[in-house]
């Protein structure tokens, strides 16, 4: 079986299928300088994460197939090989404020454990920034993982500062989401991210945030030229 990893072309043992596996076959037998990440080999630690056939997945968890095409993660640099730099990952949380910081000293229950379960299982292995296409063109954005950690401290029964963290996502943050969609379908924990920022733009409205692009609507006299147009503000009643 052959597979094309940086557009160079490894010859593999048809018996390989998962390709962590592939991987460890070539740098022991092919080419011992090839360099890749991987840590727990089950999907737990996100570290293997590279692009097949354009689409991000943990080589752990995948099996290969002839001629797939692997490269590493996009919109983060590139160290070596399909090796990326994921120092964005303590930038971005530490910007969001993706933490605990006030606890409540309210009783836990089950049902609050629940509440926050998906969101807590995210194993920030950067498959949701690389398929972002406004972190591509704006790495300023707090981007997916970000958020959602975010929407998870929100949702959080122990967590008493909620508006501070509404706060601190409204500039580069739930605003800029173009709710594509992109994020779940690489998500190898099947995180509804694109919902997290969903309902996080929810809790900014309830929470005094208003949607710049309404805002950026309102003051560029929309609203009047719509009154203008129909003789006056709208009727609940009908025209």
């Amino acid at each position: 079986m052959k597979l094309i990893i940086n557009n160079n072309e490894y010859e593999i043992d048809d018996k390989i299928t998962n390709l962590l596996d592939a991987f460890l076959y070539i740098k022991e037998n092919i080419n011992k300088g090839l360099a890749f990440s991987y840590g727990c080999k089950s999907g737990v630690c996100g570290s293997c994460s590279v692009r097949v056939n354009g689409t991000e997945k943990l080589a752990c968890t995948n099996n290969c197939k002839e001629l797939d095409e692997i490269l590493p993660l996009k919109n983060l640099p590139v160290t070596r090989d399909l090796i990326v730099d994921n120092s964005n990952i303590k930038i971005k949380l530490s910007h969001a404020n993706a933490f605990l910081s006030e606890k409540s000293t309210k009783m836990i229950t089950q049902s609050d454990v629940l509440d926050i379960d998906i969101e807590s299982s995210c194993i920030l292995c950067n498959s949701c920034y690389s398929s972002c296409p406004v972190y591509s063109v704006n790495d300023s954005f707090l981007g997916p993982f970000a958020l959602t950690r975010v929407f998870r401290y929100v949702n959080d029964t122990k967590e008493i500062n909620i508006q501070t963290k509404l706060d601190l996502i409204q500039t580069n943050g739930v605003w800029d989401c173009t709710l594509c969609g992109a994020c779940n379908l690489v998500c190898p924990q099947n995180i509804d991210i694109k919902g997290d920022i969903l309902k996080l733009q929810n809790l900014s409205v309830q929470n005094g945030h208003v949607n710049p692009m309404f805002s950026s609507a309102s003051n560029s006299g929309f609203n009047s030229d719509f009154d203008n147009t129909f003789g006056g503000g709208f009727n609940p009643n009908g025209f």
